[in-house]
């Protein structure tokens, strides 16, 4: 997931800024954030090499296990006394709070990349620009989640929460939030959490308080097939994919809340003088309004439908009739996190007092699962510039100076909200 350009795409006209939350001003004061904020600086070249050594261990959908490993391994040498790893592969470190009977404070980044088994992801670095596949989605995330527990850690930084630390699974495209998924339905302190921060991407003062929640589907239309010429005139499964197609985008939308589909990959047949047995397409709905992706979902059923039927009532069903199948590619709830107080206000407020315009914005991340639970949940960004999210180009830069700065609105956001309030 890119934050910087999802923004690009997201933007929607400001709410009135919510007001700075007592606990943030408190936060900043203390000597012991500010003993931290130095160790973050005094840190800094362990935090780029560990997001160096993460980054070169590949991690693939579906194939996470070696930076898994990497991950828990790097936790327990930053001082975690008990790191697992889940049934799905999630890496949990715990961070004991004074009240271990307080919801505690879930801080996540992911382990995936968008990127295939095989991929180059040497890091190679010119000054302070670091460039490799996923370096910034989610390497440096990850690592930022390790410099936040050591310097609190060195700092004597004590929450009230205990805080669970992770590395999940799953949450790029492929892996539909699997990770998360898993973690809210199986981890008792998870379920019961008082609030979920994920660290993703880079930058500071983008702040994800909308899960975009989206359905995905295969589309599968098939039918008997035949030659071109010699079964000429028999049920074609082509034509009702083509009406589906056209009929998707006669589908009205609002003018809000933001509703899109796309039709975005399409194949099949065998040859181009053959009928063809099956066809497919891709489909993908998404909003940040359940009732509306699932609206879109029943209206995108319903013309599939009476294609078929329409197809199988024009041509002949001689040899059988075309069937449609739709398949799921992927199902992500949408939610929503309070915007005038509490965990948003906290990040919100953590990000302005360092300089940063902040803004909320809606994108689909791991934050979405905790969302739709009823979660306070947000995602922001783990400090630092960079760009080409999603392309083999990925970079970031780590000048010491602009990387803690954004550095410290994580570690302020995330203090603040392990807080008692």
């Amino acid at each position: 997931m890119s934050i910087a350009i999802a923004f690009l795409a997201a933007a929607t006209p400001l709410p009135a800024a919510p007001p700075m939350p007592p606990i943030v001003s408190k936060t900043l004061a203390t000597t012991r954030f500010k003993a931290a904020e130095t160790i973050l600086r005094n840190d800094h070249e362990r935090f780029v090499a560990e997001i160096v050594e993460i980054t070169q261990t590949a991690s693939w959908p579906f194939g996470e296990s070696n930076r898994a490993r990497l991950y828990a391994d790097l936790m327990g040498r930053s001082g975690f006394k008990n790191v697992t790893i889940d049934g799905i592969g999630n890496v949990v470190g715990v961070r004991p709070g004074r009240n271990p009977k307080l919801p505690a404070l879930v801080v996540a980044a992911h382990l995936d990349t968008v990127f295939p088994q095989g991929t180059d992801v040497t890091v190679r670095r010119e000054g302070t620009r670091l460039m490799a596949p996923g370096i910034g989605d989610d390497s440096r995330g990850l690592a930022a989640l390790l410099a936040f527990s050591r310097a609190m850690d060195a700092a004597q930084v004590e929450t009230d929460r205990d805080i669970l630390f992770v590395g999940n699974v799953g949450e790029e495209g492929p892996g539909d939030l699997r990770g998360t998924r898993y973690l809210f339905q199986n981890n008792a302190r998870a379920r019961t959490a008082a609030a979920f921060i994920s660290i993703d991407s880079t930058g500071a003062g983008k702040i994800v308080t909308k899960g975009v929640g989206s359905n995905r589907y295969h589309i599968v239309f098939s039918g008997p097939g035949g030659h071109s010429y010699d079964k000429f005139g028999i049920v074609n499964p082509m034509v009702p994919l083509a009406k589906t197609v056209v009929g998707l985008y006669d589908i009205q939308l609002p003018s809000a809340p933001k509703v899109t589909y796309s039709a975005s990959v399409a194949g099949g047949g065998t040859s181009v003088n053959t009928i063809p047995p099956q066809v497919f397409v891709d489909v993908d709905m998404r909003s940040t309004s359940t009732a509306e992706v699932e609206r879109v979902d029943r209206e995108l059923r319903a013309i599939a439908q009476h294609a078929v039927e329409e197809e199988n009532a024009t041509r002949s069903t001689e040899r059988g009739k075309v069937s449609v199948d739709f398949q799921i590619i992927g199902k992500r709830p949408a939610g929503q996190t309070d915007e005038s107080g509490g965990l948003a206000a906290i990040a919100f407020g953590a990000a302005t007092a360092f300089g940063y315009d902040s803004h909320f914005i809606a994108v689909s991340t791991d934050a979405n699962v905790p969302m739709s639970l009823g979660i306070p949940a947000i995602t922001i960004g783990s400090g630092g510039i960079g760009g080409a999210e999603h392309s083999p180009d990925e970079w970031i830069d780590v000048e010491m100076s602009e990387s803690v700065k954004g550095l410290s609105v994580g570690l302020a956001t995330i203090i603040s909200s392990a807080a008692a309030r």
